[in-house]
Order: C-alpha cells, then structure tokens, then sequence
C-alpha cells in the first residue's frame, strides 16, 4: 500500500472514530502479512478507558467504511486495541491507582545532585511527591520531578 492511500484510510478512520467519541492513537499496515493487518489503537476522546465492547464497536463500522472505499482490495484482518496502560504517571487517577506502586522518579540535576530515586509511591500533593525508600518517606518538591515512572524495586 503506497503512503497516499494509507493517509487516505487513515483519514477516513479517524472520521469514524470522530463521530463515535474515539481517536486514532496510530494505525499500522503490515503489508507482508498474508492477508495483510491492519492495526488499529484508539482511545476515547474524554479520556476514559477503552473496553473490549468499545472494540467491537469500532470494528464494523470501520470495517464498513474500509470496504466502501475501496483502499484495499485485497484480504486483510483488522486488530483494534485500546493504547494499554504506561508506565509513566501523569494524571490524578494513576497516581491514586498506583499508591503502594513501586516507582522510578527521574529528576532535574540543576536542582538535585542525585538523578534518579526509587521506592513505593507513597503521595502525591500540589506541591511535592512522596515516596517510601526502605521505611523511610522522602518528600520531593515538583520542581525537582522530571518523569514518574512504574517500574520493579531493584535492591
């Protein structure tokens, strides 16, 4: 598939997923499968997340759409998925989700001698994060976090 029709059907995509409160987070071809696969990762556009039944509720309509256009015409399946979970933690929800957590906390090295810190994510404030390194809670101010990361406890 040439990157013209590719665009095409990525647009045509993105307006179905538009109209049913989705976004296209990437779509992936893979031309040397035999049928060929179409990737396709969406996330909702209010930021909730995405289930196996909002899945399937884009597959046909995008399945539809893929079909009238006439972009391929060949065999192919289609793959839709939700972006899965990061590792990094942005949002109120995942550092209430991930309290206890172990996490990585890279930090900025003007303000800080040390790079990066590890423990258990412990609280997260207006104007600190909190974290437990082996009993005892160390308090850094925002200012100092670059990055807050999941990851496993290395001792």
């Amino acid at each position: 598939m040439n990157q013209e029709n590719k665009n095409k059907l990525e647009n045509l995509l993105k307006k179905v997923a538009y109209v049913r409160d989705f976004e296209i987070c990437s779509l992936n071809i893979q031309t040397n499968q035999n049928p060929i696969i179409l990737k396709i990762i969406i996330k909702k556009t209010n930021g909730d997340d995405i289930t196996v039944d909002d899945c399937a509720l884009f597959n046909t309509p995008a399945s539809e759409e893929i079909e009238n256009s006439n972009l391929l015409n060949c065999s192919y399946v289609l793959e839709i998925s939700s972006q899965g979970v990061s590792d990094e933690l942005t949002s109120e929800r995942d550092f209430k989700t991930f309290k206890g957590f172990p996490v990585n906390v890279e930090l900025n090295q003007k303000n800080s001698k040390l790079k990066f810190l590890n423990g258990l994510l412990y609280e997260k404030s207006k104007d600190y994060l909190a974290i437990n390194i082996k009993g005892n809670i160390k308090k850094i101010p925002f200012d100092e976090v670059l990055k807050i990361s999941l990851c496993t406890i290395k001792d």
